[in-house]
């Protein structure tokens, strides 16, 4: 006869420690993993640094741009899932948590290439807004880039608006929230794009009890707003691109150049400056003598910094 008294909680509070030493192990695991990376912070050459003021742009561009493109793909993913008539399912996917963390933890954000061009972005406009203005002969002067916007040539003038334009548009980094565009080369916004659609996609299914009918809508919405989003993206809206339009049009002789060089620096426009000098000597000498030559970037030096350094170097050039 069996006894009642017999006590049947062992199995549930075996299975209760179980889990409290695996909660033990994960948080005593991750905690050596912050002391590996204190120790190599610590002992990382200050070379290798990136300054703080490089550190606060760099995580506010991409918060942004993950922002930015995670807000295109679920408005667009709830509304077609609304007009679908998967209400529920739209609920879902908007009330799904962000991806920033989820993306960061992930190690994807580390990507080399995106991380490279950021680096640059956020430095140039660093360099930029460090630059002293230099004062014109004449006070009344407009400046170089306002002289073209003004030029009678229609061509030129169109070409140096898209250069205020594009420059405006990279330039107003909100605190928080998304940006008009991400404003990156092509093949980084199509990355960017297929990450975020993975990373809401894994949120939403691990918040939400869905059936296999419902990954399928939620998939199929998910894809059509990535392919919205690449297809909206227009790579000739670029600060680049419309750099090298403008120099295009502006056809610049090599007596010329040297002094539009320095104007351009001196108002601090750095984005122009390789795009003029490159459009005449393209890669070749003294171009190409002037970066073999070019002093090597210590960790996150500013290609900006060197565009100044070769400008320095070209024949003629006022900035010796």
């Amino acid at each position: 006869m069996s006894d009642p008294n017999v006590d049947m909680s062992d199995g549930a509070t075996g299975r209760g420690a179980r889990t409290l030493l695996a909660h033990v192990a994960s948080a005593d695991a991750a905690a050596w993993r912050g002391l590996a990376t204190a120790i190599d912070d610590f002992f990382l050459p200050e070379s290798h640094r990136i300054d703080e003021q490089t550190r606060i742009g760099l995580a506010r561009l991409l918060r942004a741009l993950v922002d930015t493109v995670e807000g295109e793909i679920r408005d667009h993913g709830v509304r077609q899932l609304q007009v679908q008539g998967e209400a529920e399912l739209a609920t879902a996917l908007g009330a799904a948590d962000g991806v920033f963390a989820a993306l960061s933890e992930s190690g994807v954000l580390r990507d080399r290439e995106l991380m490279a061009e950021l680096i640059a972005q956020v430095q140039q406009e660093l360099l930029a807004s460090g630059m002293p203005v230099q004062a014109h002969d004449d006070p009344e002067r407009p400046s170089l880039i306002n002289r073209f916007v003004q030029h009678p040539d229609r061509v030129l003038a169109q070409s140096a608006m898209g250069v205020l334009i594009a420059e405006s548009r990279r330039r107003s980094l909100p605190e928080a929230g998304p940006l008009p565009q991400t404003d990156l080369p092509a093949e980084l916004h199509h990355k960017l794009v297929w990450w975020v659609a993975a990373a809401l996609r894994a949120r939403v299914a691990a918040t939400a009890d869905l059936s296999a009918s419902d990954l399928a809508a939620l998939d199929r919405v998910l894809a059509e707003a990535a392919q919205r989003s690449l297809a909206a993206h227009d790579e000739g809206d670029r600060v680049e691109a419309a750099v090298m339009r403008l120099a295009v049009a502006i056809d610049a002789q090599p007596d010329e150049l040297p002094e539009l060089l320095n104007e351009a620096l001196g108002d601090r426009r750095v984005t122009c400056s390789p795009g003029c000098s490159r459009m005449r000597w393209g890669w070749n000498t003294p171009w190409r003598a002037a970066l073999r030559s070019m002093p090597a970037a210590g960790g996150c030096g500013s290609r900006c910094a060197h565009w100044i350094w070769i400008g320095r170097r070209l024949p003629g050039s006022a900035l010796r």
